[in-house]
């Protein structure tokens, strides 16, 4: 397992454990998928189910892997043996990635702005200088966007334990000063 995928992972349970109490919970993901929505308030009421069922899939699939003495809560130790598990966790990832990331696909013309991609990784608290530096690895076009393939395909990556050198390392990477 690469040091640059755990360090991902730290990021993320961070990020996730959206009310600061030290585990994961059903309401972190609730939480962050309204954050996730504020960010697109335009958003139609499909498109926004598509986005927070995406985080409820993931929420299901750690507890339904993890949570053995069905407390409802996820520690960093749980979380981090199963997402740097890919044959545990893949459908979650792949169901998440792509929800999330045609979420900002607010035209349907399989781009995302600067703006959307911008509000909705703030929505999942990602620093604004690391959310640039990855928007600007993404090579957008002259309209200053990318493509959501590009951004859904990266979001896999940022799970998988031997990616290392890759684009979404930029998101756990300490900000610019």
């Amino acid at each position: 397992m690469r040091i640059e995928a755990v360090n991902r992972v730290k990021l993320v349970f961070t990020l996730f454990d959206a009310d600061g109490s030290g585990v994961l919970e059903s309401d972190d993901f609730n939480l962050m998928s309204s954050r996730v929505a504020t960010a697109l308030p335009g958003a139609d009421t499909a498109r926004k189910q598509a986005m927070r069922a995406a985080f409820t899939r993931y929420w299901t699939t750690l507890a339904g892997e993890l949570d053995t003495n069905h407390d409802g809560r996820i520690t960093y130790d749980e979380y981090q043996a199963c997402v740097l598990s890919p044959e545990r966790f893949s459908g979650a990832i792949d169901e998440f990635a792509a929800g999330f990331a045609r979420f900002g696909d607010v035209d349907g013309s399989g781009t995302v702005t600067r703006q959307v991609f911008t509000g909705m990784m703030r929505g999942v608290g990602f620093d604004l200088p690391n959310i640039h530096a990855l928007f600007d690895a993404f090579e957008p076009d002259d309209a200053d966007r990318v493509r959501v393939d590009v951004w859904e395909a990266e979001i896999k990556n940022f799970y998988a334990p031997d990616k290392g050198g890759i684009p979404a390392d930029l998101l756990a990477a300490l900000p610019a000063a």
